[in-house]
């Protein structure tokens, strides 16, 4: 699936665009299946918004955007689930877990839907990151971390041709960042998938095809 975005343009900034020397807004960009981009995006220049957009949580832009043949400017809801469910898996900054379910409950709400990752996978995957001792615990109760790393674990659990993070790991130290990289790789490359990583500083956590200056 390649992405394609034209002239895109958040309305909100709209003003401010001239006065960045962005690589993304106002450009025509297509992304090929299977790169792997990171967008360095200083504080302000709507990192976050352009996540928002890319899965149509927000549509207040001017432009295109194109997975492939979904036209994101006039997808109809049962292809924007479609598109959601099987080939696009994202991980927002505020992390959109359910806070009075526990852990598990969270992942099983993915997990059932899909159907595409055993209990065993996911209880091995949760352990590798080291929330498995919080199975049975209220998301809302466990430590921004560990929610950050639920919301990884959680990506995983559908099928999916991109994936979409907004700063993953900006609760993480380092050796759980690594971990945290580690099973994000394995499955990408098992899903021969794309990904796209928006962050505030430059980093190598993975080995980019491209990087863009938002």
């Amino acid at each position: 699936m390649r992405l394609s975005l034209e002239q895109l343009i958040p309305i909100p900034l709209k003003d401010k665009i001239s006065e960045y020397n962005s690589r993304v807004w106002n450009q025509d960009i297509i992304i090929n299946a299977g790169e792997k981009i990171f967008i360095q995006a200083p504080s302000g220049t709507g990192k976050t918004t352009l996540i928002h957009f890319l899965t149509r949580l927000r549509t207040d832009y001017e432009g295109k955007i194109h997975w492939s043949a979904y036209d994101m400017n006039t997808v109809k809801p049962e292809q924007l689930s479609q598109l959601r469910a099987s080939y696009i898996s994202t991980i927002y900054q505020d992390l959109r877990l359910f806070p009075k379910l526990t852990a598990w409950e969270n992942l099983e709400v993915k997990r059932r839907l899909t159907n595409t990752v055993s209990e065993h996978d996911a209880e091995k995957w949760m352990d590798r990151l080291g929330i498995k001792h919080k199975m049975n615990s209220l998301a809302s109760t466990m430590s921004y971390g560990e929610q950050q790393r639920l919301a990884i674990v959680r990506a995983m659990l559908q099928p999916f041709e991109w994936l979409l993070m907004d700063e993953p790991f900006s609760h993480l130290d380092h050796a759980n960042t690594q971990k945290a990289i580690g099973l994000i790789n394995e499955v990408v490359q098992l899903n021969n998938a794309g990904l796209i990583l928006a962050d505030l500083e430059d980093n190598d956590y993975f080995t980019y095809t491209r990087k863009l200056l938002l």
